[in-house]
């Protein structure tokens, strides 16, 4: 079965989002696995924040087990999707496999999906703010996987 591994940070945030929008929104025709992993996994949950938005998507993430990319994750899949420089330039580094960006994939645009503390250097200091960041990433994710799926048969997929 054909394989898909969205990569971030922390796998609590960014490649969480994608992992559950493509599953939510690819048909029952599909055979497809979805996945995700972050490049650094320091144990935490995810937040209540990201939780609720994607139930409120459609998505139930609440099962999700935060994952740490390795070798074997990598080399199990067909598709790699970096969802930043510095997780595309890790896996450059570390395992010797160059992966596209999530804004490759969908628009061909080599364009990085920001977390929040590289958008909002000070985030802790306008909570507003970085709540309304972090849903605007969300919803990014979740409108741009249509152009994903229309795309993956250009990844053999």
């Amino acid at each position: 079965m054909k394989s898909v591994l969205f990569i971030c940070t922390g796998n609590v945030f960014r490649s969480v989002t994608a992992e559950y929008a493509l599953r939510t929104r690819m048909g029952p025709e599909m055979r497809l696995l979805v996945g995700s992993a972050g490049i650094e996994a320091k144990p935490q949950s995810l937040h209540p924040l990201i939780i609720e938005y994607l139930r409120a998507k459609g998505a139930d993430p609440s099962a999700h087990v935060q994952r740490k990319l390795t070798r074997e994750l990598l080399e199990s899949v067909e598709l790699a999707v970096a969802m930043g420089f510095d997780h595309r330039d890790f896996i450059r580094e570390q395992f010797g496999r160059d992966v596209p960006l999530f804004n490759q994939v969908c628009f061909e645009k080599e364009e990085p999906v920001l977390d929040v503390h590289e958008a909002m250097p000070d985030w802790q200091s306008n909570m507003d703010e970085a709540r309304a960041y972090v849903q605007s990433v969300v919803d990014h994710i979740w409108e741009a996987t249509p152009a994903l799926l229309a795309r993956l048969p250009v990844y053999r997929l």
